[in-house]
């Protein structure tokens, strides 16, 4: 027993934790399939409730499943409070469990959805579970935001996110650690494209001259726009569609571009240039380039990284060095950050592979990081003495 970091005595069986995640990573929850999510919203909310949470479900945004709002008992119930922010869709469709089923190899654990961020949110709740056991009360309540959009950029999601975050005083994310064992601390700011080629349609075999592809027109913008690329903001093009029979010459197609960039300047000025792309002609052929969703950039400010200090001490209590940085990735963390509310991201399990067939948890993270948000957990209320 270790008296001095009661954190340390929580009793967490692994194998347990993973017979727990096996169920949240193979009941699969693809953002667009909203059956699916909102079965994964339904076991998560069986979950928290066997937690003794009070949990509310929220009724998803058009065409996309549902949200749900929890929190936990706690002498200072309804007041500011710390909020655990996570997402419960996935990029991966159902059925990807075939290729890349649930399983255990060595040190570690593989499935659709386990590093981003079914992994990191389990083991989050699972915390705050522990702590309810052992009889250890956090200074400040606990509340939990669970969304179904974050893959897609949160376009439903974007006001409730802020609204809920407004509440509280530290929002916690538990997506992916970077650089092995580290947090995120800011984020680079990420917009999203919608783009549509028009072009003039003729029979592809008998009068191919008379037809204006939309397809050959998006393949030389997708080119151009890639080729925008330099150091400060990066373009890329990751969906495309066109064309449905093969002898007519295309007269729509559509794709989606995402660009990025460490400052909001940066992707100001990006944006600017990919809206300037816009061209029709007088015979309604050309190119339409409409902004879609944005994060904004998040940098470290002075509560941020007095959040980041808590944490850094809360893993020197369990024996493990934090480092922190700004990632790439976007995550609803954008969001709060930049509305200046204490943020702290990549609280959860380290890995490799999320969005591939080879995603994967380091199984030793599970353990690790479940003590860390404890003790997180734990030590913010001494902010509040």
């Amino acid at each position: 027993m270790d008296a001095k970091n009661p954190v340390m005595n929580l009793k967490l069986d692994l194998d347990r934790m993973l017979d727990g995640l096996q169920r949240w990573v193979e009941c699969e929850s693809p953002t667009f399939d909203v059956e699916a999510v909102n079965r994964m919203m339904t076991l998560a909310a069986d979950d928290l409730t066997a937690m003794g949470a009070s949990v509310e479900r929220i009724d998803g945004p058009p065409g996309l499943g549902d949200c749900l709002r929890a929190s936990f008992p706690h002498p200072r119930q309804g007041e500011p409070g710390i909020l655990i922010m996570a997402h419960l869709d996935t990029v991966h469709p159902v059925g990807t469990l075939e290729k890349l089923p649930f399983r255990r190899d060595g040190g570690r654990c593989y499935g659709p959805g386990i590093l981003d961020m079914k992994g990191g949110t389990f083991a989050a709740l699972q915390a705050v579970s522990a702590l309810a056991d052992a009889g250890l009360e956090t200074p400040l309540p606990v509340y939990v935001l669970l969304t179904c959009d974050e893959e897609i950029g949160s376009p439903g999601t974007r006001q409730l996110i802020e609204a809920e975050a407004r509440r509280h005083r530290y929002i916690l994310v538990p997506e992916p650690a970077i650089n092995g064992n580290g947090v995120v601390s800011g984020r680079y700011a990420i917009a999203r494209f919608n783009l549509t080629a028009h072009g003039r349609p003729s029979h592809a075999g008998a009068a191919l001259k008379k037809g204006r592809s939309a397809i050959r027109e998006m393949a030389r913008q997708i080119l151009a726009i890639e080729d925008m690329t330099d150091d400060d903001c990066t373009f890329s093009v990751g969906v495309v569609h066109g064309g449905q029979w093969v002898n007519c010459v295309s007269t729509e197609c559509r794709a989606e571009a995402l660009s990025m960039a460490k400052r909001q300047e940066d992707l100001d000025h990006g944006v600017a240039r990919m809206l300037a792309r816009s061209e029709i002609r007088e015979d309604g052929t050309g190119f339409r380039v409409e902004l879609g969703v944005v994060r904004p950039v998040w940098e470290p400010d002075q509560g941020t990284m007095a959040l980041y200090a808590k944490a850094e001490a809360a893993a020197a209590d369990i024996g493990l060095s934090l480092s922190h940085g700004s990632s790439g990735g976007g995550s609803d963390g954008n969001f709060t950050g930049a509305l200046g509310i204490p943020t702290l991201d990549g609280l959860g399990l380290s890995g490799d592979g999320y969005h591939t067939l080879e995603e994967h948890i380091n199984i030793d993270s599970l353990l690790q990081r479940t003590r860390l948000m404890a003790g997180l957990l734990r030590k913010l209320g001494e902010v509040e003495g």
